[in-house]
């Protein structure tokens, strides 16, 4: 997720850049997971000395997107069998609670800034954009969050994001079919639900909409991970 980028299209600064190239690049699978990040081509590619490099990496690790050990070169956060069945149990359990809180606590500008980050999304759909759109739902969730305005569940969402993420920019390279490009418009009606919800302080919805909206992510990623076997005769 681009955390920056939530004020849209203001000048950054060189570091600020750094922090959301990373993440993005990671997030799409650019940076595949256990891939090496190379500090040294970081400074050099962004404009960058190495001490404020270091000091962001530190920060992603903590965050959940990079592993740092003594004496290693920085890696990609890995994905294994145990995080992705850990992800899967914990998604609804986050996503439910954060949208609910979101629903009470939420802001008029947070909601503007939800709406904003809504069409962006839908103009990477219509575009076939699927970093875009694989970035936008990120940052749509990414935003709610911040809108429950609790400190509790903020690293925990964020570090769901990011496999969320990985996993979406996974089955989402492949050719879309009919059934792919209607799960995405669902996708689509389901996050204009989930504003309204917000919008008209309905915890209560907002929880049963996202719970929704999360069962149709889950199906499109156990379908990819347990495609149907090939039909053919054993003698």
């Amino acid at each position: 997720m681009i955390e920056a980028d939530a004020s849209l299209d203001q000048p950054l600064d060189r570091k600020t850049v750094l922090n959301d190239s990373l993440r993005r690049r990671i997030v799409t699978m650019e940076l595949a997971p256990g891939a090496v990040v190379d500090e040294v081509a970081l400074a050099e590619e962004f404009g960058l000395s190495r001490p404020p490099v270091r000091e962001l990496m530190r920060q992603l690790a903590a965050e959940g997107y990079l592993e740092l050990e003594p004496n290693r070169p920085a890696r990609v956060s890995s994905m294994s069998y145990q995080s992705l069945r850990n992800f899967f149990l914990a998604a609804p359990l986050l996503y439910v609670a954060t949208t609910q809180l979101a629903a009470t606590n939420a802001t008029p500008a947070e909601i503007d800034g939800l709406k904003e980050i809504q069409r962006r999304f839908r103009m990477a759909i219509d575009a076939g954009d699927v970093s875009g759109r694989v970035h936008y739902n990120d940052r749509f969730h990414f935003q709610i969050g911040q809108m429950a305005h609790n400190d509790y569940l903020m690293p925990s969402l964020r570090r769901l994001l990011i496999d969320h993420s990985r996993l979406g920019m996974t089955f989402y390279q492949h050719p879309p079919t009919q059934e792919m490009q209607d799960s995405l418009q669902s996708a689509v009606e389901q996050h204009d639900q989930i504003i309204e919800a917000i919008a008209s302080r309905s915890p209560d919805r907002a929880g049963i909409l996202v719970r929704a909206h999360w069962d149709l992510s889950r199906r499109r990623m156990s379908d990819y991970a347990t495609p149907e076997g090939l039909d053919i005769q054993l003698t």
